[in-house]
């Protein structure tokens, strides 16, 4: 064992151990037992874990195997780690230096205890940024009637702002409009714009029809278009600015290449080029508590850096999600969005688009960002390098200078006027 395995190993058992009998470790692994083995040129650590309590394990080998480089390693123990380093399932699907080896189901069973034993080893302080003023009693929320193309639906959606433009919010696959407090709060954002955060049907506050047969909640481009286009047309009634994230980035490019009309300006937050390998069954399977899991799942893609509070309550909305949602938002998300085919039918030229790409977003990376910029000349991109896949909820005042500058790209063009 080389000197960097060595040094490596020991820091990283350290830290891990360190994590025993943390609180919220313990709240994430109710009834869990299993033990992780850390590989490393050679070298191995087996570490144990039943309900919060972290030990090394005498083991030839774990329920579980992580195998890592000792540069992967060493870049790990960093502070802060590099993206693709900032917790466990960065490392163990977003990293290509990386193997993983065990049950999918045990993995996923695990997946929340272990996302935060590793969060926590890896722990960085979190960047400093210029709060802005908020205020979230000016934010409020009521219920709306939609004629959609599948009937009419009672959709809930959060209103704010005095501003003349209208600015709507979407959020990400298996969450909802609480995502976007921060911006709805916020003053200044509410002197500029008349803002709008809708809840999607079957998420947050938008409950399922009533006439819904119960049976799986299915998702794709034509329904998810049909649902913002009547927003747009009967709750806003004038050209927007779009902005949305993750799959909401994905919906707000397609609108953009269907019904321009309906726009001043696109702002895609982590959009996804083709966001292949999200799916997997831990989503929704009886063997597997989606709460934990799917809340875990999302919470490795965010900034080491980003407030933990904050971390948290974005990981907090993905445990409300219903049963099968988060897995077929994802369905319409990484299986059938293409950027290859959307991004070309949007003329940036004549419709102002913005793309904001995080650098710790493994999901949409600003390498997919550049893919997507490409194909629409005329598009800017903005890449936050200390920001991931919920800049908006993870480090809301850190977000807001990348924020202002996309607005302020799209409120100059001649469209906007």
């Amino acid at each position: 064992m080389n000197r960097l395995t060595k040094d490596g190993l020991q820091a990283l058992t350290a830290r891990l151990l360190a994590m025993s009998g943390d609180a919220e470790l313990a709240r994430l692994s109710p009834g869990l037992e299993v033990s992780l083995a850390v590989d490393c040129d050679g070298a191995r650590v087996v570490i144990g874990l039943a309900s919060g309590a972290v030990t090394r394990v005498d083991a030839d080998s774990g329920d579980l195997t992580l195998n890592v480089t000792p540069e992967v390693l060493a870049r790990a123990l960093q502070t802060p780690p590099p993206p693709r380093h900032q917790g466990f399932t960065a490392l163990q699907i977003a990293n290509p230096e990386v193997s993983f080896s065990g049950d999918p189901m045990l993995l996923a069973q695990a997946r929340a205890a272990l996302e935060r034993l590793f969060e926590g080893a890896l722990a960085a302080p979190t960047l400093p940024a210029t709060p802005r003023p908020r205020d979230l009693t000016a934010v409020s929320g009521r219920y709306v009637r939609l004629d959609t193309p599948e009937g009419p639906l009672e959709l809930y959606a959060d209103r704010a702002g005095s501003g003349e433009t209208p600015l709507v919010f979407l959020h990400t696959a298996g969450a909802d409009a609480r995502q976007f407090q921060a911006q709805m709060s916020d003053l200044g954002l509410g002197q500029r714009f008349a803002m709008h955060a809708p809840d999607m049907p079957f998420h947050g506050r938008s409950l399922p029809p009533l006439d819904w047969d119960g049976a799986a909640y299915v998702l794709d481009a034509d329904r998810y278009a049909g649902w913002v286009i009547a927003y747009l047309e009967q709750q806003v009634g004038r050209p927007a600015l779009l902005a949305g994230c993750s799959m909401g980035a994905a919906i707000t490019l397609e609108i953009a290449a269907r019904r321009p009309d309906l726009l001043q300006g696109a702002l895609a937050i982590e959009p996804p080029f083709k966001a292949t390998g999200r799916v997997n069954r831990g989503q929704n399977d009886v063997a597997v508590h989606a709460g934990l899991h799917n809340g875990a799942f999302v919470r490795g893609l965010m900034a080491p850096t980003s407030p933990e509070s904050y971390r948290r309550r974005a990981s907090w909305i993905y445990a409300q999600g219903g049963p099968g949602v988060y897995q077929a938002d994802l369905r319409f998300y990484s299986l059938e969005f293409d950027g290859a085919v959307t991004a070309p039918r949007i003329d940036a030229q004549a419709l102002p688009v913005v793309l904001l790409c995080g650098a710790y977003d493994y999901s949409a990376s600003p390498e997919e960002g550049a893919r997507l910029e490409a194909l629409m000349p005329g598009a800017v991109r903005i890449v936050m390098p200390q920001l991931g896949h919920f800049p908006m909820t993870e480090h809301p005042d850190l977000f807001a200078a990348p924020l202002d500058e996309a607005l302020e790209i799209l409120a100059r063009h001649p469209r906007a006027r």
